[in-house]
Order: structure tokens, then sequence, then C-alpha cells
């Protein structure tokens, strides 16, 4: 009952902690500013949903005599580590926007992993060596995810200003070249987090094969290259904007393959 209780203070801190964002970003559309005290309780909300989130995931995936880590939890402990990324980032970075979208999906995977757990296969203990290969890749998706939807937000952004329709919320945005630059940041983070999560997989390339993940190397590998040509485009020919946007979404395109085709093969091959 009383993991039940948190799980739910969990979920509605996170839906609370959107709608103060969007409560935000609307008094920002209409050229006010946000006080110091609405700063206080929007990060307080969103750090108590991390923290309660945070033990959720303990208590059923790693606590003694819980249930274990099943897709759902995979799913949750995916969606922690992007709310917590949003935290830090937002703490000194006007990227806080983005979780008028990601905090509500962290609130809605908390919700799911209470009411399914034990109800998916469940991941069996895992060496060493993979777990950590598992946690670069989780945290690479994690940042890549946060750079997709940064993406999305600058396309709608540089289509608006460049039609000379900016609407309110439009104009509550960062200044483009911000945007821009922040979307790159992200980018190169997750890529030296994606290098590593391959990198570490050499190392465990049986434990891969034996669990037929071959598929996931494959798609991550081109997610990689994709990355790779962006960021050096980006470094050399000074790619932004329309370009930078497409090229990042194949990329998290590509990812997105390898991350589901993953969840897949656990739902179909572990046993419950």
């Amino acid at each position: 009952m009383l993991l039940a209780t948190i799980g739910f203070v969990a979920t509605v801190l996170y839906f609370t902690g959107g709608a103060l964002l969007m409560q935000r970003l609307r008094l920002a559309a209409a050229g006010g500013s946000a006080s110091i005290r609405s700063r206080i309780a929007l990060f307080s909300v969103w750090g108590g949903a991390i923290l309660l989130h945070a033990l959720i995931i303990y208590s059923f995936s790693f606590a003694p005599g819980g249930p274990g880590m099943g897709v759902f939890g995979i799913v949750s402990m995916t969606a922690w580590i992007i709310a917590v990324f949003l935290f830090l980032w937002s703490l000194n970075h006007p990227i806080h926007v983005l979780g008028i979208v990601l905090l509500p999906f962290a609130g809605v995977t908390v919700a799911l992993e209470m009411a399914l757990a034990g109800a998916t296969p469940m991941v069996d203990v895992m060496e060493p060596g993979l777990r950590a290969h598992t946690l670069l890749s989780m945290i690479a998706f994690s940042l890549l995810t946060i750079a997709a939807i940064q993406a999305v937000l600058l396309a709608v952004q540089n289509r608006s200003l460049h039609n000379h329709r900016p609407g309110g919320l439009i104009r509550a945005l960062p200044p483009l070249s911000m945007m821009d630059s922040m979307l790159f940041h992200i980018i190169g983070w997750g890529f030296v987090f994606l290098t590593a999560a391959l990198i570490t997989g050499i190392f465990v390339w049986d434990d891969v094969m034996t669990r037929s993940l071959m598929h996931k190397v494959v798609f991550a590998v081109i997610a990689w290259f994709v990355f790779a040509i962006l960021l050096f485009g980006r470094f050399r020919f000074g790619w932004r904007g329309r370009k930078a946007v497409r090229w990042t979404l194949a990329g998290f395109a590509w990812l997105v393959v390898a991350y589901v085709g993953s969840l897949v093969i656990v739902e179909m091959m572990m046993p419950a």
C-alpha cells in the first residue's frame, strides 16, 4: 500500500510539474516573467517526483524480493534518466520547456510500472559488463530523446519565424541561435554515451549474440554514423536549422528501432 501511494504521488507530481511548466510558458508568451517563488515551486515538485520515481525503480527492479525489471521497468528507468538530465540542465539553461512533454510521459511510465509490474517477462541478472553496456545505452537513448524533442521544437520555431507568424508560445522560447546551440550540446553528450555503449558492447559480444540482439547492434551503429555525420557537418560546414533537424530525427529514428526492437526481444524471449 505504501509503495502504491508513493507511485501515485510521483505520477501526480510529474503531471503537476508539466502543468507548472505550461503555466510558465504561457506567462512568458504574454510578456510576463516567472517569479523566484514559482521557480522554487517548479523544481521542488520536479525534484520530488524524481526522488519518488527512483524509490519505485529501486523497489521494483533492484530490491531483494522485488518483481525484477520487466519491459515497463526498462521504459520507466529510461524516463527517469530523461527527467534527471532535463532537471539538471534546466537549472542553468532555458531547456525546461521540454518538460511539458517529457514530465507527463515520465508520470505515465510510473503508473504503467505500478500497474503492470510482474505482468511482463523479467530480465535475468546480467553480468557486470553487460550491465554497464545496458546502462550506457539507456543514458545515450535518454539524452538523444531529449535532443529529438528539442529538434522538433526548433523546427516549429524556425518555421514560425520564417513565415513571420510567431505565436505567443513561440515568442516565449529562447532565441533560435540558443535553441540550436542547446540542440548540439545535447547531441554531443548523447553521442559520447552512444560511443561508449558501442565500445562496451564489444566486450560483451557473446552475451549480445546469446540474447539475439544483433539487430540492436546494427541499428545502433547506423544511428551512430548518422549522428557522427551530423556533428561533422556542424563543425565543418556549420549545419543548422532544417538540415540539423532532419539528421537529428533520422538518427533518433534508427535508435528507436534498436531500442524498441530490444524490448520486443525481451518480451518474446525472456522467461516469465
